[in-house]
């Protein structure tokens, strides 16, 4: 178990320089001559036709829509696999990143409402800031190496794991505009065939992607965003504790090179292309940038901390092993990067082609930014610390 955590917490840490470059690519490309390029190849239409099905799309959204299911699917097995062998699966180990996670999205949801309460049109991003990525947070806590406590970086990583279970329940409950009544009953029939085979120990990966496959389609047209249909696969695929070779151990094992090193990248290099034209730093106090950048840079981590120090001085949980009030601080202040979730909520609270989402991921990029730096700084002082104490 401690050999797949670093494992994850490498390929994590990684896949975060990767994510960075091809956002930094992105903003070059739309800011560039080259921009015409860069839009000609998201407007790239793309077709699956079987018979009476046809999905017509442009590459973007089959981007979104398609390789983002697989990652939710990767997300929906590591939230189960972390609550049966994991650090969620005692109360105790569990206590204190679901309260600190859940304090993270409060915060940053409440203090976006006060700053753009008085622009209706601008309320249905409130999820926009609640939202950590965890492969830029922990790639930013790598560049520390060693001198991070591993306690650290387990707690940042089952904090971000319920992160991603709440903006799940976000995009699901909120962000459906119409429903699709036979879709929808089908992708609950396939739902449910797939939580049988599960109950019967039915062990062939194949049948789960077969009617996971189905499942995604039945989703997609049902109205409901289609990667929720990756998370229900998720949790449908067998797992025992401490067995050493399960289905889901072999697709979490096959599927997180390919979503760390392929899918996330290509989601950042498609949806961080902002063109700065027409843009200005007096738009940070048009409301919207402004209310991202106060809910990551100050919502997430008040949210984090207050949280945390409630439960520790109310016995409701204890500090991670080796971890000190500062380096939690400093590590509060990274959940603030928001970029990859924060962008995916912005595409489905706004019009993608609208100026709204433009100033949305505005307000991402420069918030997320703001925090990585912020929170390196504060976690470089601390080791700083450290080591003058120890010479």
């Amino acid at each position: 178990m401690v050999s797949l955590v670093k494992r994850f917490l490498h390929l994590e840490a990684a896949s975060g320089v990767i994510l960075f470059c091809a956002a930094m690519l992105a903003l070059l490309m739309a800011n560039s001559p080259w921009q015409p390029i860069y839009h000609a190849f998201l407007e790239l239409p793309v077709r699956l036709q079987m018979g009476a099905l046809d999905l017509h799309k442009p590459l973007l959204l089959w981007i979104n829509d398609g390789l983002m299911a697989i990652f939710f699917l990767l997300v929906g097995m590591e939230i189960k696999r972390e609550m049966q062998e994991g650090s969620l699966s005692s109360l105790r180990q569990a206590s204190l990143p679901v309260l600190a996670a859940i304090g993270g999205m409060v915060f940053p949801a409440l203090l976006y409402w006060l700053v753009i309460r008085d622009h209706t049109e601008l309320t249905s991003g409130w999820a926009i800031p609640m939202a950590t990525d965890i492969a830029f947070a922990l790639g930013v806590l790598s560049l520390l190496g060693s001198r991070i406590p591993t306690a650290l970086k387990v707690f940042l990583l089952a904090l971000a794991i319920i992160d991603d279970l709440g903006a799940i329940m976000v995009i699901a409950l909120v962000y459906t505009d119409e429903l699709h009544l036979l879709p929808l009953a089908m992708a609950a029939g396939l739902s449910v065939l797939l939580l049988l085979a599960n109950r019967m120990r039915v062990m062939h990966l194949g049948i789960y992607l077969v009617l996971g496959a189905f499942l995604w389609i039945a989703v997609l047209k049902s109205g409901i965003h289609a990667t929720i249909a990756g998370v229900i696969l998720g949790f449908a695929i067998p797992h025992r504790r401490a067995h050493p070779d399960t289905p889901l151990r072999r697709l979490e094992h096959q599927l997180h090179p390919w979503s760390s090193y392929f899918i996330l990248p290509l989601f950042a290099f498609a949806n961080a292309g902002l063109s700065f034209d027409g843009l200005s730093w007096s738009d940070l106090t048009s409301g919207l940038p402004l209310a991202i950048i106060i809910g990551l840079l100050v919502g997430k981590p008040l949210g984090v901390l207050l949280t945390c120090w409630s439960a520790v001085k109310s016995g409701l949980a204890v500090l991670p092993a080796n971890v000190s009030w500062r380096q939690l601080s400093g590590l509060a202040v990274l959940c603030g990067i928001g970029f990859t979730m924060s962008i995916f909520i912005a595409g489905l609270a706004f019009d993608s082609a609208g100026t709204h989402f433009e100033l949305a991921r505005f307000g991402i990029l420069l918030g997320s930014l703001l925090a990585a730096v912020l929170g390196y700084s504060l976690l470089r002082c601390t080791v700083r610390t450290r080591l003058t104490k120890e010479q």
